[in-house]
């Protein structure tokens, strides 16, 4: 496996954009099921779940021809139903095809999902949504069978978890609704950006989606949908990220396809914090914004929960550990949506960090150095935020098991290079 070498201690300086949001992309192809009609995506991210769930489609009898910047995506064979556990293992998105297979083709078998491990995350909001909207619900051999042989019918449908919404559950029912006859009405559906670039994608292919981006969405159902042509969302998740890293080097970096209207929550933790982000362009079209990221020489500490959008976003709490490692004082942050998404706490610990943990909050007690050490990634965001510490630490840093990184972050080490980073991809 891939790992990364970083000289801690360089001031990153420069200019990169980000690239279209992960999460958006995932639920875009998949709604490329609902229709005969041809689906064009643009700024679409080189990912290897990008390619993962190319691989899906395709056993699902998708014609898939690119598989970033501009991939288009047509249905060739409408009898395929089941996506196996050899793909689907790789990552928990796989389940965004349940609700398209079914409004289509009136049968899903799909296997449960994977993803990174950190905690449980049912997919029963995702059931519970198809069986409202009358489909038959079984469990057979590590897969589960959806089916709706006289097709599915609105419904009123309350998504609400103990954790919150769901974004994946909104998107399959969102899906699966669209071609359902009737009327239905999702409750308690999530308002992240990725759910309205869905909606939009949707309605740009012919359906009737109105209110997303708020809890209460209201479905017409339509005879069929057609072909579309749309831009993916830049990918906040990345955005923060890099903004973290200009912050704990005390950088200056400029941050192109800033999704800014998206982050308003991120933006107000690192005013908190003396983090400037500072809008350069982008005024009349906030999701697409210029922004410059500098910080303050003396960080303040802060305290941060996790929360559904408009809430602070749980991918990007472990970025924001390590740059509450620098602040002045003690820093708390509390996971409201997955309480055991602290598996980088033990590793920031081996670079220094001096992190307590109570259940689901962990004090951060901030202001000694970062030192350089071999750390090992446990999860996507666990990875992002062990190469900010490497970036701010003193010494060399070793992160292994970076296969994690490439599954949502395009090309992480060239744009760290690119800033100014001193990183190397090590293959082993």
């Amino acid at each position: 496996m891939d790992s990364f070498r970083i000289q801690g201690g360089r001031r990153l300086a420069g200019k990169i954009q980000i690239e279209g949001s992960k999460n958006a992309t995932l639920p875009l192809m998949a709604a490329a099921l609902c229709t005969d009609g041809e689906i064009t995506l643009r700024n679409v991210p080189c990912l290897s779940d990008i390619s993962n769930m190319a691989r899906l489609l395709r056993e699902l009898g998708v014609q898939v021809d690119g598989e970033s910047g501009v991939m288009k995506m047509r249905v060739m064979d409408q009898n395929k139903v089941h996506a196996h556990y050899d793909i689907v293992k790789t990552m928990r998105a796989s389940i965004c095809v349940l609700g398209p297979l079914l409004a289509r083709r009136r049968r899903a078998v799909i296997a449960m999902p994977g993803g990174c491990a950190f905690g449980s995350r049912p997919i029963d909001l995702h059931l519970r949504g198809m069986q409202a909207l009358g489909a038959k619900v079984e469990l057979d051999g590590g897969d589960i069978i959806v089916t709706a042989p006289e097709g599915l019918k609105g419904a009123t449908i309350f998504l609400g978890g103990p954790n919150g919404s769901t974004v994946l559950g909104t998107a399959n029912v969102m899906c699966a609704a669209v071609l359902a006859k009737g009327r239905t009405v999702i409750e308690c559906a999530a308002c992240e950006p990725e759910v309205v670039d869905l909606a939009n994608l949707l309605n740009a292919m012919g359906a009737r989606i109105e209110g997303a981006g708020g809890p209460r969405l209201v479905i017409h159902g339509v005879e069929s949908l057609g072909s579309a042509d749309h831009v993916v969302i830049p990918d906040r998740i990345v955005a923060g990220t890099y903004a973290v890293a200009a912050a704990v080097t005390n950088g200056n970096v400029t941050l192109e396809e800033f999704p800014y209207d998206g982050m308003l929550s991120v933006i107000d933790r690192f005013s908190e914090i003396g983090v400037h982000v500072e809008l350069l362009s982008g005024a009349d079209n906030p999701m697409h914004a210029t922004v410059r990221v500098t910080s303050e020489r003396k960080l303040k500490p802060t305290q941060i929960t996790t929360q559904p959008h408009p809430g602070f976003p749980t991918d990007l709490q472990a970025q924001f550990m390590t740059l509450l490692c620098l602040a002045e004082g003690n820093s708390m942050i509390t996971e409201k949506i997955y309480p055991e998404r602290f598996m980088h706490v033990a590793e920031l610990s081996r670079m220094g960090a001096q992190i307590y943990r109570q259940g689901p909050t962990c004090v951060v007690a901030g202001g000694a150095p970062l030192h350089g050490a071999p750390v090992m990634a446990s999860d996507l965001r666990a990875s992002a935020c062990l190469v900010l510490a490497g970036l701010a630490a003193e010494g060399e840093t070793n992160v292994s098991r970076i296969y994690h990184l490439d599954r949502g972050y395009e090309k992480i080490d060239a744009k760290l290079k690119q800033l100014g980073g001193r990183i190397s991809r090590i293959q082993e």
